[in-house]
Order: C-alpha cells, then structure tokens, then sequence
C-alpha cells in the first residue's frame, strides 16, 4: 500500500506574505518556498506546511455566524503550555481576540485576514471533550 499523509494546509488571503509572516511568527516556523501570490512555510524540521495563496476577492470568515454569513471552511487548533502567555504573544503579533469564547481552556483569535484559530491548552476537561468553533 502506498503511503499518505497529510502535508500541507493552504489558506486564500488578501496578501500571502502578510499571513505567511504572521504565522510564521506565531509558530515559530520558516520560510521554505514563495512566489509572488504564494509562500509556503513549515516546522523547522518535520512537519505539516501552510501555505497561503493571494486571493483577490477574499472574503473572510464570520464567526460566530448567522444566516447568509460567510462560514469557516477549517480552523486551527493550536495546542500551547501556558494560556494566557500564548494570548498575550498573539495578541501582540497582530491576532484579534473574538468577542465570544465558548470554554475556559480556549482562546478563539482571528489572524490578520480573519482567518479563525484556538489557542488550547491541555487539562483533563479538555481530554474529553475538545469542542471548537462551531
């Protein structure tokens, strides 16, 4: 049987560099390719990629959403040790806190283009049950 895997999550922007320079940032990952209207970037060593494309007519999530809203099609989930440190190194790299937080052990943000993404940090609560962005 030939092998598969997952190796690449690729997300539309307004401005691939601008998002790709976020995350990589965010995430403490490098630059491994980029062209004009794309970049990919990865772990320093193995990993899943992000990719970003330029989009034109992006048109950014709402969330939580209502009817006729533009829906999330994915979201990261980002597991961190330390809550309220990763919040505030966010925060402080251009991320935005959403209005509404569905649990104590989670931290909904919007990256730059209003992307949604978790912060989560491991407890017990969290072993049972991970609900995320609905």
């Amino acid at each position: 049987m030939s092998r598969t895997r997952l190796s690449t999550v690729v997300f539309d922007a307004p401005d691939a560099h601008e998002l790709a320079d976020f995350y990589m940032r965010l995430l403490g990952y490098v630059l491994r390719a980029e062209e004009p209207d794309w970049v990919l970037i990865g772990p320093p060593f193995e990993g899943t990629a992000l990719a970003f494309e330029t989009e034109p007519l992006y048109t950014p999530p709402v969330w939580p959403a209502g009817p006729g809203d533009q829906r999330m099609m994915l979201h990261l989930d980002i597991e961190v040790d330390d809550l309220a440190e990763e919040t505030a190194r966010a925060l402080a790299e251009g991320a935005k806190l959403a209005d509404h937080q569905p649990q104590e052990d989670v931290r909904v943000f919007f990256d730059p283009a209003g992307h949604p993404f978790c912060l989560w940090v491991h407890t017990r609560q969290s072993r049972r049950k991970r609900r995320t962005p609905q």
